[in-house]
């Protein structure tokens, strides 16, 4: 069970403890069972609905499946963090996954930082501000359709598949499709590890980009282009304008 749905857990197992105090209480409500016909079918209805939300909320939160999202449905940040979780368990892929959640938790510190510093130092009615903020945007929005790709490829991936591949010593297949098959698995590793590289080399850009913005004492509209950082973060858009998942 995760962080999350043990405190959920401890959270209706409180909640549903301290609503049966209050009302049975003598202190507080004081439904007393036995106390009279009215009181003592309360006080029964009451213990039977707690017993239910317990039962009922407890399967929920231990065994019923969570709802998947579809990837093409993806779109705040909680998604993406809650869909890539859910590979975090897969051993061949665990580094990845570790670091593709490092990377959308410092995504969002960056963009967040940038905005924050845009606002401190321009109007958000000006163009500069305008044209900086629309950047960070694209960025942004280049990074989360790279990982979306990603979960594009972890959605068909076979862990009991790629298992198999890896620990075969005798078979009866031919050495061309067991070496077809390993060729296949590492492209899907690679794949990987390439997407993760070309985030991590978005979130160095925008690193740049920031360190570049602290610096400007002044700032004339026709140095936004010729800043060393917006020239490669152009490129780098420029080059993914057609980028299809």
């Amino acid at each position: 069970m995760t962080g999350t749905k043990y405190i959920k857990l401890l959270g209706l197992i409180s909640g549903v403890a301290v609503l049966d105090i209050l009302v049975l209480s003598p202190g507080f409500l004081g439904v007393e069972i036995g106390g009279g016909a009215f009181a003592t079918a309360s006080g029964v209805t009451l213990l039977c609905a707690s017993a239910l939300a317990l039962f009922y909320g407890s399967y929920v939160l231990l065994f019923k499946p969570p709802v998947i999202l579809p990837v093409k449905q993806i779109q705040t940040r909680a998604d993406f963090v809650e869909a890539l979780t859910r590979y975090r368990r897969v051993k061949a892929l665990e580094d990845d996954i570790t670091l593709a959640l490092e990377q959308v938790d410092r995504m969002n510190k960056k963009t967040g930082t940038l905005l924050n510093v845009l606002h401190q130092r321009f109007d958000a009615t000006e163009l500069t501000y305008k044209k900086f903020a629309s950047v960070i945007q694209e960025v942004e929005k280049l990074f989360y359709l790279n990982m979306r790709s990603i979960l594009n490829r972890l959605h068909v991936f076979d862990e009991s598949e790629f298992e198999s591949g890896r620990r075969q010593r005798t078979t009866p297949f031919s050495q061309e499709l067991i070496q077809e098959k390993t060729n296949l698995h590492n492209e899907f590793l690679f794949f990987m590890k390439s997407s993760l590289g070309t985030n991590e080399e978005i979130l160095l850009k925008l690193d740049k980009l920031l360190l570049e913005i602290s610096r400007l004492d002044s700032f004339e509209p026709g140095d936004f282009e010729n800043m060393p950082c917006m020239q490669e973060i152009n490129a780098l858009i420029n080059q993914t304008k057609y980028y299809k998942q």
